[in-house]
């Protein structure tokens, strides 16, 4: 604006000058030209920056939870809880083909990186990132309805998130995903963090050894290091009828104070959509090695506190879900869901564990909610731990969450 100024006072001083009239046609046109240029940078600029700001995206989330359980006598006295979960903020972006996503979290007991990762697509069916990003297992995004994930979530084998590199290629008739994960989020066993339970996803953090309790600190400190990941669906359409089959391995090293060792995890998934159902089945085996010992338990860190997972386990996996849009006031949708895991086979002759959630998400707006009932054995957040034998528990569940 400035400079337009000028340039039309400039114009007016040299029309109005006598010296000049001989000339006063090639400076208006001279002046007109430079008006036009100035304008012409300034509506640039203004697209540019209008472009940068659209380019990128900023939202986030603060969410509630009641709870109402039968295994926590002065919860069941007081009528059930409501705790503040979390807010959080996350940033999506694409400049060029350049990727950005990252998103922290803040809870009543720590505060967390949940993913950040740089990307590029190199065309459109391939793209590839590095950072803090979910490793590619199983069923994705998440392999079942509820708030509470499946039983798979608390072994680190659902909607985990590592460091490392990712490449994926999609097309109509499926999914390739190839990733290679040098740590976990925290940098592995010697990461620069203040405390290693401090993180979103479930990891490995240490060998559980005798005479330790389930939730103590690990005295054998270990991280998952060098982790390759690979994972296809294949797409197949009958009418109505949409299914989506693969598999998932992931392979990797532990590395431990004096010791080393190794894990895996195999998963054979299937996803089916029919109409406004949906059905998620999931196979899964994991195990993890250390040379030289026979353990039969490991140690995990996640929301600010350890606790323990059999060495090795199976886990199955039946989701059901029927998607209902309604126009009840601001409510739009009903998810009507059932989700079942069990995990058995563990080592160490451990019990097995089931959990099953019974519940609906109700979307109204900005405002999304989980009503859940939930029925479990040896399950952590449900009274229990993978590691328990700690009877059926049961807890009655909402979460409130407003997402802007």
């Amino acid at each position: 604006m400035r400079i337009s100024l000028a340039a039309t006072f400039v114009g007016l001083a040299l029309a109005s000058s006598g010296a000049y009239a001989a000339n006063s046609t090639n400076v208006e046109q001279e002046l007109d030209a430079l008006k036009q240029r100035i304008e012409q940078l300034e509506s640039e600029q203004a697209e540019t920056s209008k472009a940068q700001d659209s380019a990128f995206k900023f939202g986030g989330a603060a969410r509630f939870t009641y709870s109402y359980t039968d295994y926590d006598n002065d919860n069941e006295d007081r009528g059930g809880d409501i705790d503040f979960e979390l807010f959080r903020i996350g940033v999506d972006g694409e400049i060029n083909g350049v990727i950005l996503s990252a998103e922290y979290r803040w809870y009543q007991y720590m505060d967390v990186v949940h993913h950040a990762y740089v990307g590029y697509h190199f065309d459109e069916h391939q793209q590839g990132k590095i950072g803090v990003t979910q490793v590619p297992f199983g069923i994705l995004t998440w392999a079942s309805n509820s708030w509470f994930f499946s039983s798979n979530f608390y072994t680190g084998l659902e909607d985990d998130y590592d460091l490392g590199l990712n490449y994926t290629y999609t097309n109509d008739r499926g999914r390739l995903d190839l990733a290679f994960y040098k740590n976990d989020e925290q940098g592995g066993i010697d990461g620069y963090v203040g405390d290693r339970a401090d993180r979103y996803s479930y990891d490995v953090v240490g060998v559980r050894l005798d005479g330790e309790g389930t939730f103590a600190a690990p005295s054998m400190a270990a991280g998952e290091t060098n982790t390759f990941n690979v994972r296809y669906v294949h797409n197949f359409n009958w009418d109505e009828v949409a299914l989506e089959f693969g598999g998932s391995g992931q392979f990797g090293q532990l590395e431990l104070d004096n010791n080393d060792g190794d894990h895996y995890a195999a998963a054979v998934h299937g996803v089916v959509n029919y109409d406004r159902w949906n059905l998620k089945l999931q196979l899964t085996d994991y195990g993890y090695d250390v040379d030289g010992m026979d353990v039969a338990q490991m140690v995990v860190g996640a929301y600010a506190f350890f606790d323990s997972i059999p060495a090795e386990a199976t886990s199955y996996m039946a989701n059901i879900a029927y998607s209902l849009p309604v126009s009840i006031g601001p409510v739009s949708n009903l998810t009507f869901y059932n989700d079942y895991s069990i995990i058995t086979e563990k080592s160490g002759n451990l019990a097995d564990t089931f959990m099953n959630v019974t519940g609906v998400a109700i979307a109204a707006g900005g405002l999304f909610t989980y009503v859940d009932f939930v029925v479990a054995e040896n399950q952590p957040f449900v009274g229990g731990s993978l590691v328990g034998t700690d009877g059926t528990n049961q807890r009655f569940n909402i979460n409130v969450g407003y997402y802007f």
